[in-house]
């Protein structure tokens, strides 16, 4: 199930993850992470009040960036997130449920695998992009390793991904990573230091495009 969302947010090549931030900050969060360069904003569905944020944020960014829905257990979260206008959904885990819901909407579903045989069970169930978690703990050489006998399925790497590592996923096979707490600093939000997410998201971004720069 091919779909310009799917490009859109390969071709971008970072997510922006925003979880258990306030309502009030949803907007200047998101304003400040597309003014560094992302092209995409996932908002967990653990975050309180979730779904009345995407369709805030979604509504503000328009065609400036895609916003979708992460941390997704079901199809029923997953489909409320849609009918709030996520245009993406991803999990920290392989839930067929989610994959066939994504499927008969034509949403891209990025469900979140760690071994070969979940990969290729998500791959078969009609996911066309998995989510490596948690990618820090695992690392590059295991990104890479897997990417051998199953380099048909697209990776995109989460969990733990910074400035420093983002690069080194690329350079491993990662087509996209996704990104939290590095470029979401609660303490520079807390403090209304909009300026600062911008910085270290510009700063992530531009080494993804280093990466890619530098591939062969």
């Amino acid at each position: 199930m091919h779909c310009e969302a799917l490009d859109r947010l390969i071709d971008g090549g970072v997510i922006a993850v925003v979880r258990g931030i306030d309502q009030e900050d949803a907007i200047p969060v998101s304003r400040a992470l597309v003014k560094g360069g992302v092209r995409a904003v996932e908002v967990t569905a653990d975050t309180p009040g979730a779904m009345n944020m995407i369709e805030v944020v979604s509504g503000d960014l328009g065609a400036d960036a895609l916003v979708g829905v992460g941390t997704v257990l079901d199809a029923e979260t997953a489909r409320a997130a849609l009918l709030s206008g996520a245009e993406f959904v991803v999990s920290p885990s392989l839930h067929r449920d989610v994959i066939d819901l994504g499927n008969r909407y034509g949403v891209p579903v990025i469900p979140g695998v760690t071994t070969p045989t979940e990969a290729i069970t998500a791959y078969q169930a009609g996911a066309d992009v998995v989510k490596l978690f948690p990618a820090s703990v695992l690392g590059p050489d295991y990104l890479a390793a897997l990417g051998g006998p199953l380099s048909q399925i697209p990776v995109i790497s989460t969990g733990g991904i910074d400035k420093e590592n983002a690069g080194r996923f690329i350079a491993a096979g990662a087509v996209a990573v996704g990104a939290g707490s590095s470029i979401v600093n609660d303490e520079a939000i807390e403090r209304g230091e909009f300026d600062r997410v911008t910085e270290s998201t510009r700063d992530l971004v531009e080494s993804v495009e280093q990466a890619r720069s530098d591939l062969p």
